[in-house]
Order: C-alpha cells, then structure tokens, then sequence
C-alpha cells in the first residue's frame, strides 16, 4: 500500500493500528504492518503515435530521469506503441541499454493504447522477475486502433498482478461535448483513472511538459516506498477465485 496526503507527498511514519484491512467486506485481523523499499520490475510504456511528436523529447527526458531514479536490485523494460506495440528493449538492470533503447524512439501512425497495455502486463507478467510489477503508460490517451475491449485489459492487469501509472496528455480544446456524449477529451480522462484505479497505480493529467519531470520523481517514490501490511484471511477456502480488498487508514 502507498500512502499520500491531500498534496500527493507519501506519508511515512504510519504503524500497524492505523490500518483496517476488510476481504469482501469483512475486516481482517492484521498480522503485521512493515515498510520497505521494494525492487521493481518495471515497464516504459510510451505513445509515439503521431499525435505526440510535439511531446516526444520531453516524454524521453522523462523516461530517462525514471532510468536515473531505479534503485540497483530493480529491472525495466522500455516499449513504444502507435498502431501496434513494440518491444525496444527486453527486462534488463543495465541502464545503458535501457538509456539507448529510449533514444531509439520515434513518432508515427496511430493510438492502439488498449493493445498496448494487454501486450506489456503479459510481458512484465511472464518475464520480471520481481514480486512487484509496475507500468509506466505515457499517452495522449486517444484510444483508436485497438482490437481488445476495456474489460478484458482490467481483468489482464489484475491477472498479471501489475499496477498501472499513466500520464495522461489530453488536448483541453477537445474538451467540448459531442451530439452524442463525452468529448473526446472526457472519454481519455475517464478511461485512463478507471485504468490506473482498477490496478492500483495512479493517473496523472499534466497541463504543461514542464510538469513531467515532477510526476517522473512522484511515480518513482511511490512505487519504490510501500507499506506491506499482511494478513491471514478469515476465508480459507482456497478456490481460485477474487476477492475484492479494501484497506482503510485512520485519519
């Protein structure tokens, strides 16, 4: 669990009786609570669509400052997609290669951003060799080539166990509602907090480039500083099926 304060700064200094952990509604006695900086198996998702050529040095710079920012026992992987998603460079801790792979990069084509995240969850969830897995998504959002559905890529992310960051660039001046519903623009917010929420990442809209490397700091923190709290469910029946968790903090 990563905890944060209403200006997004994680909160470090909590202890086991400040957590309720509830499975299905009902709450469970927690055995422990400890916290840890985890390693990583991380994936560099980016958009070069041709919808974020304005954007793609910045994105990089970002990419980079992420690279910078891994600890030494974690691994990444870096991908692009446009109409299709590509694998740059497999799972690696070097981050040369992970820093050349990145420079690679280049714009064309469209947005296939659904396609995307089932291909890099299978990925991380095959090949990291790390308990936690984590996606970087960076896009513009503007879901149009894809052949999957919004429901089999959530239950994909909850099957491979992978959280999802995204940064989200979407255009303001499509903010104006259709004859026939949501902007453009409200359609790419919804869509990708429903994603980021259902996974257990986070979302992030910045209003200017300029924002990014913060949000590159942030994203880093918050998935290498985590609170492990642990449990021994009251429901012992081991069939194979979810169970929906919730965890609660005291103010």
């Amino acid at each position: 669990v990563s905890v944060i304060d209403q200006n997004n700064n994680p909160i470090f200094d909590l202890k086991k009786d400040d957590f309720q952990v509830f499975e299905d509604k009902v709450q469970q006695p927690i055995e422990d609570v400890s916290r840890a900086e985890v390693p990583v198996s991380l994936g560099l998702v980016i958009d070069t669509s041709g919808s974020m050529r304005a954007k793609l040095q910045t994105v990089s710079d970002s990419a980079l400052d992420l690279v910078k920012q891994l600890r030494q026992d974690a691994e990444a992987f870096v991908a692009q997609f446009t109409a299709e998603p590509e694998l740059l460079k497999e799972f690696t801790s070097d981050r040369v290669e992970l820093e050349d792979a990145i420079g690679e990069m280049f714009t064309s084509g469209g947005t296939s951003l659904l396609d995307a995240l089932i291909a890099t969850a299978d990925y991380a969830h095959e090949k990291g060799k790390n308990r936690r897995k984590a996606l970087i998504v960076i896009t513009d959002g503007l879901e149009r080539n894809s052949s999957v559905k919004e429901k089999e890529v959530l239950d994909a992310i909850k099957e491979n166990e992978v959280q999802i960051y995204l940064v989200g660039f979407i255009d303001e001046e499509d903010d104006t509602k259709s004859y026939f519903g949501k902007s453009p623009a409200k359609k790419a917010r919804d869509l990708l907090t429903r994603l980021a929420d259902d996974s257990g990442g986070r979302a992030f809209f910045p209003r200017d480039i300029a924002e990014i490397p913060g949000i590159a700091t942030r994203i880093a923190s918050d998935i290498r500083t985590q609170y492990l709290v642990s449990y021994y469910p009251t429901n012992d029946k081991r069939d194979g099926s979810f169970r929906s968790v919730k965890v609660n903090v005291t103010p």
